[in-house]
């Protein structure tokens, strides 16, 4: 009499750590495995994913095509909220992660699996962000992480591998650890462990050296609807489309390099180097354009949203309450926020040329130096003044300057009086 395993789906990249957690899921922890791989835009050959997957020992392995979800579910409303952890990263594998695992999740429930399992360590982020993930979509669902678990370090699971016959795609360990999708490409590990040294050329790979771009640049053109891109150029394109041709014209130029010392979320600095050329582009151009068509307040507001959003994204909890609820708030700022965006990208530069909206909040009649055209009413500007002054006056009157020192600060700074001819220097005595 059998007893029939449980399963559980694997998310699979194909390397050597989830090459070898097949096995040691299958041989190790009892289980029968089926693979999940995501293709967020960094996938070449998903056939040989699936060959991989299979000959490790799979008894099933799933390839989803998850750009356009990646992009429209997580991407444009990220971009929407304006969001880049410590203002700087632009949330690349961050957002990857809770789609896949969606996916790992909606297949476990498709083969009637009581687990899920993913190949990230114990030191880095995307533990966090696949565990809590899963626990927020499917509770009752067990999570393995078998990096957790076993005590190889790389060159035993190499050794692993061999002993098992399992195909891996390299035996010499890399000089950096690399994850990418259509939004961003991050770099570690090796000599950029060191935050003095300067990040080599081998490093990049979507990005040309800015001073061996095209000196001559290029422009662009970009269109919104409700805050998000669909054509360049005046091309329509899909979401997909539009952040690939960004990706390539961007990396062309030079545009969307990144150095950045940031704070993991368990505990540790850790220097990173990202490429995100249509990601740089596309935050600079949305933020322009919310610029010209949003008004102060919500503007004020959202800047706190967008690092809100950032941080519970970049923590794991995109499917928590708090970011769903943000995400409404983005949400209905958008409707307005259409038109064009012209930019200039340039040897590493980027630079914005001009913006244009229907719904634009800028009236040159008001904003004018130029006398015939200019429609502002001058003279309430004494009224507003004595009345948004008032606070002010009155406790300087009542309290005195209690927050600053009193002493004139011109007794402490150099100067020169300059008196006109045939008159007496200002402030002489007259005898």
């Amino acid at each position: 009499m059998t007893t029939e395993r449980p399963r559980c789906v694997l998310a699979f990249s194909g390397g050597l750590d989830t090459t070898v957690a097949v096995h040691w899921l299958t041989h190790e922890r009892g289980f029968e495995v089926v693979t999940l791989s995501a293709d967020l835009g960094e996938t070449e050959d998903t056939e040989a994913l699936q060959r991989r997957s299979l000959a490790a020992g799979a008894v099933a392995a799933h390839v989803v095509d998850a750009k356009e979800l990646l992009v429209s579910n997580f991407i444009w409303p990220t971009l929407q909220a304006g969001a880049m952890y410590q203002g700087v990263y632009p949330l690349a594998t961050a957002l990857g992660r809770p789609l896949i695992a969606r996916l790992l999740v909606e297949v476990a429930r498709e083969v009637g699996a009581s687990a899920v399992a993913h190949g990230c360590t114990a030191k880095g982020n995307d533990q966090v962000r696949f565990d809590v993930a899963v626990g927020a979509l499917a509770p009752a669902l067990q999570v393995v992480a078998p990096l957790r678990e076993w005590s190889m370090g790389r060159s035993e699971e190499i050794a692993y591998a061999a002993a098992h016959g399992l195909e891996v795609r390299a035996t010499v360990e890399s000089p950096y650890s690399i994850d990418a999708n259509l939004w961003g490409r991050s770099v570690e590990t090796g000599i950029l462990e060191d935050p003095w040294v300067s990040p080599p050329e081998s490093a990049y790979e979507w990005t040309a050296a800015p001073e061996s771009a095209p000196p001559e640049g290029a422009e662009v053109e970009i269109h919104f609807e409700a805050g998000i891109p669909t054509r360049l150029d005046g091309e329509e394109l899909s979401g997909v489309e539009l952040v690939e041709g960004l990706n390539r014209l961007g990396g062309a130029h030079g545009v969307g390099r990144i150095d950045h010392v940031e704070d993991r979320l368990v505990g540790i600095k850790s220097r990173e180097i990202y490429e995100a050329p249509a990601a740089v582009v596309l935050d600079m151009a949305h933020r322009q354009l919310e610029a010209l068509t949003l008004p102060r307040d919500v503007l004020r507001f959202k800047r706190l949203v967008a690092d809100e959003w950032a941080q519970l994204t970049y923590d794991g909890l995109w499917f928590s309450h708090l970011r769903q609820s943000l995400g409404a708030f983005v949400a209905s700022t958008q409707p307005l926020v259409t038109g064009e965006v012209r930019l200039r990208l340039r040897q590493g530069a980027l630079t914005v040329l001009g913006r244009s909206s229907p719904s634009s909040l800028y009236r040159r009649e008001l904003a004018t130096y130029e006398r015939q055209d200019d429609r502002f009413q001058h003279q309430a500007a004494t009224g507003f003044l004595s009345i948004f002054g008032l606070p002010l006056r009155t406790q300087a009157q009542v309290q005195g300057r209690l927050w600053e020192d009193s002493r004139p600060l011109l007794q402490s700074a150099p100067r020169g009086i300059a008196a006109a001819p045939g008159s007496e220097e200002p402030g002489a005595s007259g005898g």
